[in-house]
């Protein structure tokens, strides 16, 4: 069978529901059998102070969230002082585009964290903030890269993705990174011989052949670069933003985009269901639409809670195991890069 195209993909969403997902978790069962992936994990929110303004965004102060913070590094190694104890293995660091902390900040408490814990993979900044970095402080892509890698990043996570269809953009994100700027930040850091991922913010004001779009461009560059270790759809969340979206997608419409991703995107290896926006239970069941990934135990999460996930404490480690292994699945600890630590 060739590759499938874009009107294929498109068609797929008119499948029937179940011969879909059969479809996706053949191609599953291939690339990693019964196994399921999750790290150990902490995200950290240092500041949500922010420039720009998505409609969104529920996480950033400078709407209807008034109660602004910013943390300190003593606040933040304190934090990675905990997690290294409870075996944590990665620090996951994105938050908002804060004109007043500096790039010097950024760069300081990654190389204090990696100096103090070498061993604690840092996976951190998102192009968008790539981005946001080299214009206030009047940087190319890559010295802000050069300098992340310098003071110890070890990965990008793949946010500020969004929809990358210019015209959803200006309405959901005008002013934020473009998707072409958005794919020469990934480009040039796999360039470096460093991996990320890349997600996709659907389940707004998108359509369809948007999410067949999104889906098209990362096979593009995952041909040139193979850099991207996983595609991550994100299912937007409806609470306190001002996209104003009146009804909520639908399980079958989520189970369905997951499988079509792992259909179409047969150069990513990886397809994470990240259950803080699908919820638990959906992120279990997509298992059998073709994800493979169901992040991590998280521990703390700030951004897509204050849009109503349900996600601001993590899950316990045995907790999450547990669920794994009842939904018929394999539980594999995983690190950051996919490296098997320990199957459960």
């Amino acid at each position: 069978m060739g590759r499938i195209d874009f009107d294929e993909a498109l068609k797929l969403y008119d499948a029937e529901f179940f011969d879909l997902g059969e479809k996706a978790d053949r191609v599953r069962k291939q690339l990693h059998g019964k196994k399921t992936y999750f790290n150990i994990n902490r995200h950290i929110n240092p500041t949500n102070v922010c420039k720009d303004i998505c409609k969104f965004c529920a996480y950033s102060a400078s709407r209807k969230n008034p109660n602004q913070y910013t943390m300190s590094h003593d606040e933040i190694l304190q934090v990675v002082d905990e997690i290294d104890k409870k075996g944590a293995k990665e620090v996951h660091i994105v938050s908002a585009h804060n004109p007043n902390t500096g790039l010097e900040w950024y760069l300081e408490i990654f190389k204090k964290i990696k100096d103090a814990y070498p061993h604690i993979h840092i996976k951190a900044l998102t192009a968008a903030e790539v981005n946001f970095l080299a214009k206030e402080y009047n940087k190319s892509y890559d010295e802000i890269l050069d300098l992340m890698i310098e003071n110890g990043v070890d990965s990008m996570p793949g946010g500020g993705a969004e929809i990358f269809d210019e015209k959803v953009r200006d309405y959901i994100c005008k002013g934020k990174v473009s998707s072409d700027e958005w794919f020469e930040i990934h480009r040039k850091w796999h360039e470096r011989g460093k991996k990320s991922n890349v997600t996709m913010l659907f389940g707004h004001v998108e359509n369809r052949a948007h999410r067949v779009d999104h889906m098209m461009r990362i096979r593009n560059l995952q041909d040139e670069t193979g850099g991207f270790n996983c595609f991550i759809p994100l299912v937007y969340q409806m609470e306190n933003n001002y996209l104003n979206v009146k009804e909520p997608i639908t399980a079958n419409e989520i189970l369905r985009t997951f499988a079509i991703s792992r259909l179409v995107l047969d150069n990513v290896p990886n397809l994470k269901a990240y259950w803080v926006t699908s919820t638990v239970n959906l992120a279990l069941v997509a298992q059998e639409f073709g994800a493979n990934d169901l992040d991590g135990t998280i521990q703390k999460e700030s951004i897509n809670s204050a849009a109503g996930a349900k996600s601001a404490n993590g899950i316990e480690l045995d907790e999450f195991v547990g669920l794994i292994k009842d939904s018929g699945f394999t539980p594999v600890e995983r690190d950051s890069l996919y490296n098997e630590l320990k199957v459960w």
